[in-house]
C-alpha cells in the first residue's frame, strides 16, 4: 500500500529578521547565519531523500555574499517559495501600494537564486489579509499557506513580548503576531479563498486534529528540552490523530530547528535555545525520520498540484474573513 502524502517546508527566517522582530537595532547590519544552517538542513533532508519547499526572504537575496549559500537549495531539488522582502510580521498593515513594492523587490531578488516559478507564499508571523490573497491570486501563485490554526496564538506572543524590549509602536505593529484565538476555528485541512481574482488555494500548517495544539518541530524541540521521548511521543499521537481524521500533515521548520545557543548566541530568547546544536540536529534527523517513515513527503507545490487533481472539486471555498 502507498505511503499518504504529506509535505513539508521551512520558513528561512535570517538572524536579522528574528532580531528586528525582537526589537533589537542590530538588525539593521543584516547579521546572518545563512552559510552555517543551511547546510545543516540539507545535509539532513539529504539523508532522508526528501525534497521540500524553502520560504526564502527578499532581502536575503539582495545581499551578494548570501548567494553562495541560497543557491545551495535550488541546487538540491528543493523548491523556492516567497516569504515576503522585509519580513515584517504586520504585514496586514500594507496598502495595496505597499504590497505590490514588497512583492516586486521579492520576486526581483529571489530570481537571483533560481529560474524557477515562485508557486507558493508564507507571511512572516502567520500575517495574512484579503489584499495579500488578492495580489497573491493575481500574480498567479499556486498557493497561500500563511494560516495556523490553533487557539494559543495570544500566549506565543505573550511569551514573545515578555521576553522582547520593545517600544509602544513596535508592540503595536505586531498586535497580531502568531494571531488570535479565533485562528483556532479556521479550517485545519486545505480550502480555497474566494479572492476578487478566482479562488486561491490554502494549505494550512497542520495543527493536532481535535485539540488544534501545535506539533511542528519548534514545538517538539520546545517539549524535547525536558524529555526527547515526551517530545517523540508528543510527535507520533499528533501524526496518529492526522492519519485517524484523513488529515494530510503539512509540517514546518525553521532554521532554529538545526541551531543551537552554541551556535548563535544573540538569539537566547528564542525557546529551545538552551539545547546545543549537535543535540538539536540530532533530534531533528529522528523526528525528520519519523515523518519520511510515515508518509510521501512532497515539496509544497507538488502538494498543491496533487490537490487540484484528486480533490479540486470537492474542497471547499471559504471567504476571506479575518
Amino acid at each position: 500500500m502507498p505511503l499518504p502524502i504529506a509535505d513539508l517546508s521551512l520558513d528561512l527566517d535570517n538572524k536579522w529578521s528574528y532580531l528586528k522582530t525582537h526589537g533589537d537595532p542590530s538588525w539593521v547590519s543584516h547579521p546572518s547565519y545563512l552559510d552555517v544552517v543551511i547546510p545543516h538542513f540539507l545535509a539532513i533532508l539529504e539523508k532522508h531523500q526528501l525534497k521540500i519547499t524553502v520560504f526564502v526572504v527578499g532581502q536575503d537575496a539582495a545581499i551578494e555574499s548570501n548567494l553562495p549559500s541560497l543557491k545551495m537549495i535550488a541546487a538540491a531539488g528543493h523548491e523556492i517559495g516567497n516569504h515576503s522582502f522585509h519580513h515584517e510580521p504586520w504585514l496586514q498593515r500594507y496598502s495595496i501600494e505597499q504590497l505590490n513594492a514588497e512583492f516586486d523587490l521579492a520576486e526581483q531578488t529571489l530570481a537571483k537564486i533560481t529560474d524557477q516559478q515562485l508557486r507558493g507564499f508564507r507571511g512572516p508571523g502567520y500575517s495574512l489579509s484579503p489584499d495579500v490573497l488578492n495580489l497573491l491570486c493575481e500574480r498567479d501563485y499556486w498557493y497561500d499557506c500563511s494560516t495556523l490554526p490553533t487557539f494559543i496564538g495570544p500566549l506565543a506572543r505573550a511569551y514573545y513580548f515578555f521576553n522582547s524590549n520593545l517600544s509602544a509602536k513596535q508592540s503595536e505593529d505586531r498586535s497580531q503576531l502568531f494571531g488570535s484565538v479565533r485562528d483556532g476555528l479556521r479550517r485545519l485541512k486545505p480550502y480555497f479563498w474566494k479572492t476578487a481574482s478566482g479562488p486561491l488555494l490554502e494549505i494550512p500548517v497542520t495543527t493536532m486534529p481535535i485539540f488544534r495544539a501545535p506539533f511542528h518541530f519548534s514545538y517538539l524541540l520546545y517539549i524535547a528540552q525536558r524529555s526527547e521521548l515526551l517530545a517523540a511521543a508528543y510527535f507520533r499521537f499528533s501524526l496518529a490523530l492526522c492519519r485517524l481524521t484523513g488529515t494530510a500533515p503539512s509540517m514546518l521548520l525553521h532554521p532554529l530547528d538545526f541551531l543551537g545557543g552554541d551556535d548563535v548566541a544573540e538569539l537566547d530568547f528564542f525557546p529551545a535555545m538552551s539545547m546545543p546544536g549537535a543535540k538539536k540536529r540530532a533530534f531533528m534527523d529522528r523526528m525528520i525520520g519519523i515523518l519520511a517513515k510515515q508518509y510521501r513527503v512532497l515539496p509544497m507545490s507538488q502538494r498543491a498540484q496533487h490537490l487540484r487533481e484528486t480533490q479540486g472539486a470537492k474542497l471547499p471555498h471559504r471567504e476571506m474573513v479575518f
